[in-house]
């Protein structure tokens, strides 16, 4: 069993999700990093992105699921970038890891964020 991975990491866009209202009306800062377990025999020796997943593609899918719509918890953002990533691209299994950049944590200090590790 092949071990290749596809990442990408820090792929950042602006969203409304969160519970407070401030996060649904001004929004925040959200960084995903992404990894996605594909075989990339093929692509090391062909040199043909025919042969690979195009991360610019899988960025893209990513910033489109994290603004559009809105979700009260990074849990379910996550949820949801996965299940794409899983339901579009030929991996056996994805890591998303969601980061709130900008949250309101009334003078506290910290950048939430949640992991999940999701499988065909």
């Amino acid at each position: 069993m092949t071990v290749d991975k596809l990442l990408l990491e820090d792929v950042r866009f602006y969203g409304h999700h969160g519970v407070s209202s401030a996060e649904q009306t001004v929004g925040v800062w959200f960084s995903v990093d992404a990894e996605l377990a594909v075989d990339l025999a093929a692509a090391a020796v062909s040199d043909d992105l025919g042969a690979t997943v195009d991360y610019g593609a899988v960025a893209r899918r990513i910033v489109e699921v994290g603004t559009q719509g809105r979700v009260n918890l990074i849990e379910r953002l996550a949820g949801m970038i996965a299940q794409a990533l899983l339901r579009e691209f030929p991996a056996r299994q994805v890591r998303v890891r969601v980061r709130k950049l900008t949250p309101p944590l009334q003078g506290l200090v910290g950048t939430p964020s949640v992991e999940l590790v999701r499988s065909r």
